[in-house]
Order: C-alpha cells, then structure tokens, then sequence
C-alpha cells in the first residue's frame, strides 16, 4: 500500500537513525495510514480511502461529502 493520505497529502518523512556510537543510518518516517469505507450517500455508494488517523479525525468534523470534495479538488480520485 501507498504511504500517501489522499486527503491531507501526508507522505513519509526522512531522516537518520543514530545509534548509541552516533552512527548515522537512514530511515523512513511514515504517516499512520489506515483503509477505511465510508458511504457516500450522495453516489449512493461505499468509497475506500486511504487516510492517515489525523485525516480520519478530519472526516469525522468536516464530513464525508466536504472530504471527498477536497480530494478531487487536490486531483484524486475517488
């Protein structure tokens, strides 16, 4: 699965991991993504999102109609 929220854009982060003698490794911070369904009374059907769990947390305020119209404002598709 993709590391990328479809509503909020989130991608992960790099940076380095240091170890106790100060070694430096990459390493890859990625944004808590989750698959979640949601109906979409307005299609008269279910969609399935991508989302990080702040994005979660926004659907939940703004709505699933305000959500997907903000994705397919960004270029999604839904």
């Amino acid at each position: 699965m993709s590391a990328h929220c479809q509503l909020t854009g989130a991608r992960p982060g790099f940076g380095n991991a240091i170890s106790h003698s100060h070694r430096r490794t990459s390493r890859r911070f990625d944004p808590n993504i989750q698959r979640k369904r949601y109906w979409l009374p307005s299609e008269g059907r279910y969609v399935r999102l991508t989302l990080s769990a702040r994005a979660i947390k926004t659907v939940d305020v703004i709505g699933i109609e305000a959500a997907v119209a903000r994705i397919r404002a960004r270029g999604g598709r839904v």
